[in-house]
């Protein structure tokens, strides 16, 4: 399928946006940029929202009103590992925890290039034990309430890490369009990479990896676990022109062969960032339901 009209608009409108692999393009203000323009947008209403510290990382809290809640969603916003923050995917996470019924948790990983690999695991995997340790109760929530991992791009990443280096911890997992592959192998870095040049993902995974070792390690590139039978029920999703299409598409075959639960859904037309974006993209919303009936569906 040709690309959406809607995503050639988005294309259009960011065409002249200065690349991040432009030796001009500059992070902290890229950073500030998006938290200021998250400010000011329009977020839906939830019954509560908390910010607190789990042992040292920021985290954001979000409590549906509708119904007391079946599990809580552990959130890993996407930003290639180096941009984007809680603030950024509160219009997101907010329409999560509505849409789902369920709580969510949106982790404040440090980022590169200031922290590069493994900080950002290692920030999840902290928030992971300080849940099991008595922080489902500080939330209010019961200590055996089951926990959900859910990200977009390099968060996608994260949470299939969490979910890897805590097997038996999360009851489902739900991957958007997952930044897998730091060898860049898929085919759709060839022919799918409408808006998301192979050469800014090469400049992101050599923010993440502190060292080129790095990029061989299961933790960075999760494609290389020999622990993928262990995973819950999977959610991976893609779009049809996005660089990333084959390796999340690879993931979900791998998971079929081992024998794990795994649904896989190409939206056409897509382009990457699609899906935190619903007054741009009618399939946002699909998207977003998906995640949501998919993460009830198991818990």
């Amino acid at each position: 399928m040709a690309l959406h009209p809607q995503a050639k608009a988005a294309l259009e409108e960011s065409a002249d946006e200065t690349s991040v692999a432009d030796p001009a393009f500059d992070v902290a203000a890229e950073r500030a940029a998006a938290h200021a323009a998250a400010l000011v947008a329009p977020r839906e209403p939830v019954g509560q929202v908390l910010d607190l510290v789990a042992d040292g990382v920021p985290v954001r809290f979000y409590r549906p009103d509708a119904e007391e809640p079946a599990a809580l969603v552990v959130h890993l916003h996407g930003g290639g590992f180096v941009l984007n923050d809680v603030e950024v995917h509160d219009p997101a996470a907010r329409r999560l925890a509505n849409r789902s019924g369920l709580a969510v948790l949106s982790v404040g990983y440090r980022k590169p290039p200031e922290h590069p690999f493994p900080a950002a695991p290692d920030d999840v995997s902290t928030v992971v034990r300080w849940l099991g340790a008595g922080g489902l109760a500080e939330l209010g929530l019961p200590p055996l309430l089951p926990l959900v991992a859910h990200g977009d791009s390099a968060g996608a990443n994260l949470a299939l890490v969490a979910a890897l280096r805590h097997p038996g911890t999360f009851a489902a997992t739900a991957l958007i369009y997952p930044f897998l592959d730091p060898g860049m192998a898929g085919e759709s870095y060839r022919t799918g990479a409408e808006g998301f040049d192979p050469a800014e993902a090469r400049w992101y995974w050599e923010q993440y990896a502190a060292r080129p070792e790095d990029l061989q390690h299961p933790d960075l590139a999760p494609l290389r676990s020999d622990r993928l039978h262990t995973l819950p029920p999977t959610l991976v999703v893609t779009a049809e022109h996005d660089p990333l299409r084959d390796e999340g598409e690879l993931l979900a075959a791998r998971l079929s062969d081992l024998g794990v639960e795994v649904v896989g859904t190409r939206y056409l037309g897509m382009v990457h960032g699609f899906w935190r974006h619903a007054d741009a993209f009618d399939a946002a919303e699909p998207l977003m339901r998906q995640v949501a009936g998919f993460l009830r569906q198991h818990v």
